[in-house]
């Protein structure tokens, strides 16, 4: 039985409530790490192992490490959950917003933040409500404001939302949105947020996942969290399994001890796929992410384990595609989003994007040519050089580089689905 970590209260009822929160331990690790050294919590969060839930899987003990020493810095939550089929973060400001809250607070004290922000995506509006109530709740508990608990430490929580932009699931393209102006992910290096972010000041972005897992690993300390796992894959993950399968849903697990097949299989989590039906595809980390096949489902859910097979687990988003979908759909519906949600920063994403969701479309709609084929790689290509996983960067941000893994994928895969599309002017599935 997996070790409930995020999830251990979201099925309580009224688990939004802080009334819920303080009968199930709620705001005693905050009371726990206000007692402690900053140092000894960033200790604690080092040993603990734990890796950023957002997408690039960095370490957080690391990350904090960086911050550069200056009397005013800055904590901020990224909550723009924006990566299709992924909704992981949904639940958790949706259903536990306070667990959120003191693992931003415990967080902002163990890095002297002055301010703390969480930016959440704006279509989130039961998440914003909540979010903001529980905010509320805990300044007149005494949780957020001045002089915590008697501790002498203050600080202010601001809730943010966002306007709907993907590109503001990039950190620096959500410090600018924070700070008024357009979404445009900044160059970097030579300058991170760590050094420079908010306003100039040093900041930390850490994921709202990650920011969950705080007071439990404050609570029962990073060895214990570290013994969850195996390797660099430490503690529990959420996974958002969505697609071609029985039972979708938020699923948390130890990570690298169960593999895409439990996940995807289990009774107790997906429960299979429709009769009749098998595994044609996977998606394990996003839309950004390579595409893998059914020889891998008894692959383990850990981090360096599915780097290593050519992909990531990104956002924690695992998608089923099943041998009744098209995969060439599946592939232009994903060019078409990121065409649509490129910032326009830079010529190959914004070009490039536009140029490849255009070949698809013509395939998928059966005025396609095979040497659309050649074109598509040729576009990939000089959007991500090498067509290697991970991508080279040839844009200011990742999003750029990441277009191609689908179409790459699906045409690698695939090819011949491509030819019955070409070639009898048309797609076979039904639509």
């Amino acid at each position: 039985m997996t070790t409930k970590i995020v999830t251990a209260r979201t099925n309580l009822p009224d688990s939004y409530r802080l009334s819920t929160y303080l009968e199930n331990g709620g705001y005693q690790a905050l009371r726990k790490a206000l007692s402690m050294n900053p140092e000894d919590i960033q200790a604690e969060v080092v040993a603990s192992g734990i890796l950023g839930r957002g997408g690039a899987g960095f370490e957080t003990g690391r990350k904090w490490s960086m911050l550069k020493q200056d009397p005013v810095r800055y904590l901020v939550v990224n909550g723009d959950e924006s990566e299709p089929s992924t909704f992981k973060d949904h639940l958790l400001v949706e259903a536990d917003p306070h667990q959120l809250i003191e693992g931003t607070l415990i967080s902002a004290y163990a890095i002297g933040a002055s301010m703390a922000f969480i930016y959440l995506r704006g279509e989130f509006a039961l998440g914003l409500e909540r979010v903001q109530s529980a905010i509320n709740e805990a300044y007149a508990y005494g949780a957020i404001g001045r002089d915590i608990f008697g501790s002498g430490f203050s600080i202010d929580l601001v809730l943010q939302p966002g306007a709907g932009a993907y590109i503001c699931g990039e950190e620096t393209a959500l410090i600018e949105s924070l700070e008024g102006k357009r979404g445009y992910p900044r160059i970097k290096p030579p300058y991170f947020p760590a050094v420079i972010g908010l306003y100039g000041k040093p900041t930390i972005v850490n994921n709202v996942e990650t920011m969950s897992n705080i007071p439990w690993i404050i609570t029962n300390g990073g060895k214990a969290f570290a013994s969850l796992g195996s390797g660099r894959s430490t503690g529990t993950r959420l996974f958002a399994l969505s697609g071609d399968v029985a039972k979708p849903g938020n699923y948390e697990l130890e990570m690298a001890a169960s593999s895409f097949r439990d996940l995807i299989f289990s009774p107790e989590l997906g429960a299979g796929l429709f009769p009749g039906r098998s595994v044609k595809a996977i998606i394990p980390g996003g839309v950004s992410a390579p595409w893998f096949g059914p020889e891998h489902l008894d692959l383990p859910l850990g981090q360096d384990e599915v780097a290593k097979a050519g992909s990531m687990l990104g956002s924690g988003s695992v998608i089923v595609i099943d041998d009744h979908s098209c995969a060439v759909r599946a592939a232009w519906r994903i060019t078409k989003f990121f065409h649509r949600e490129s910032c326009g920063q830079c010529t190959p994403c914004r070009e490039g994007s536009g140029w490849i969701e255009k070949i698809m479309h013509r395939i998928e709609i059966g005025a396609g040519t095979e040497s659309d084929l050649d074109l598509l790689l040729d576009v990939c290509d000089n959007i991500a050089p090498g067509l290697s996983w991970p991508p080279q960067q040839t844009t200011i941000c990742v999003l750029g580089p990441s277009i191609p893994s689908s179409v790459v994928s699906a045409i690698k895969m695939f090819r011949d689905e491509f030819l019955i599309h070409i070639k009898e002017e048309g797609c076979p599935f039904v639509h």
